[in-house]
């Protein structure tokens, strides 16, 4: 079918609201299913099909590993979206435990992973590899490819669902970082989605990103990455036994506009003091505002990954926060407690460029 009776198609049926998410912006729309998708026995009245090299799509897909909906795994959905998507695709979860690697090429943009956003817990996508595993040539996975969930594409969002790496890392043991989710895709948001781990559970790798209301739970660096993210009421739970942080960003120099911003965040833990971050890069930043900081923070609440002249560079910045892991008074120096008018780029969507893509 021709691209343009295509749209014309969804514009009769569903209107303008629900396909202006085809270009340039991310709506609410696209993190949720409409009410009469949901009843899952209904497939056939539920189907918008469209054709794309001769092969019938749907731009609804239903998971349900018990076999009610389109597939049973999520990476055969992703596999159902065409190359060079151009139109937005949910894939509609059902509840269950999905034990398999998951990856959304970047080839295949407008991707949604939806689930039920008031239980997310019950909507699981696990799996179990260390960076000291082998792949299949027999080298060793690394930390990269370690990902339960990969996401390479841009305009991708996701509510609702679990993602974990059931490794559990031992404090010192070889090589266990153990990526729940990869994230290296542009302009993303993820709403209500738990992402679970120990020591690398989030690997933030590239791109502008809107982490709202997530639960994002580890032990040592379990948020890194050089991306330019928000994360904004989201709730950060460290599970570290003997040290850890929770972010290590990787800002190479002055000029990127990358960094992490976590903005009315709670951040609680085991009682074991960690970093609020560490400098991965020369140029690692990080601040946190108004966030409620429970007592699991070294005092000194920053490092410098025992790269002294990093000091000089990073952008580590408290602003506001509250709770006992907020006291600065033992807070290396280098470190800032930052005036309104440091934190304001920090504190909204402008940080993310969220004017150009967001409209929620």
């Amino acid at each position: 079918m021709d691209f343009r009776i295509m749209v014309a198609f969804f514009l009769l049926i569903y209107g303008h609201n629900h396909v202006k998410s085809f270009g340039r912006y991310i709506t609410w729309d696209d993190i949720k299913i409409r009410e009469d998708y949901k009843d899952y026995t209904k497939i056939t009245e539920r189907l918008v099909s469209f054709q794309n090299h001769g092969i019938n799509q749907s731009r609804v897909i239903v998971v349900d590993q018990n076999g009610g909906g389109d597939s049973t795994t999520l990476q055969a959905a992703v596999d159902m979206v065409p190359v060079n998507n151009s139109v937005r695709v949910k894939i509609y979860v059902l509840p269950g435990i999905y034990r398999e690697k998951v990856t959304v090429p970047a080839s295949k943009p407008y991707v949604s992973f939806i689930g039920d956003p008031n239980h997310a817990s019950e909507t699981v996508i696990s799996w179990n590899d260390k960076a000291s595993d082998r792949y299949k040539d027999g080298t060793e996975l690394g930390t990269y490819r370690t990902a339960s969930v990969a996401i390479e594409s841009d305009y991708f969002c996701a509510s609702g669902i679990t993602i974990e790496n059931t490794v559990v890392a031992v404090a010192g043991g070889y090589k266990m970082q153990a990526v729940a989710l990869r994230i290296a895709g542009n302009k993303a948001v993820l709403y209500r989605v738990r992402i679970l781990g120990t020591q690398d559970t989030l690997l933030d790798e590239t791109g502008s990103h809107y982490f709202y209301r997530c639960y994002i739970q580890g032990s040592v660096d379990f948020i890194f990455g050089n991306s330019r993210s928000l994360y904004k009421e989201c709730s950060l739970h460290s599970v570290a036994d003997k040290y850890g942080a929770i972010a290590a960003h990787h800002r190479n120099s002055e000029e990127e506009e990358t960094g992490f911003s976590f903005v009315n965040c709670s951040v609680t833990g085991s009682g074991v003091a960690l970093f609020l971050g560490r400098a991965w890069g020369n140029y690692s930043r990080a601040v946190y505002s108004y966030c409620d900081i429970d007592n699991i923070i070294d005092p000194s609440g920053w490092s410098d990954w025992n790269q002294p002249w990093r000091q000089r560079t990073a952008v580590f910045g408290e602003y506001e926060c509250t709770g006992k892991g907020a006291d600065r008074k033992k807070r290396v120096p280098w470190s800032k407690s930052f005036h309104f008018e440091e934190a304001v780029p920090f504190l909204d969507t402008d940080f993310i460029g969220g004017e150009d893509w967001l409209r929620l």
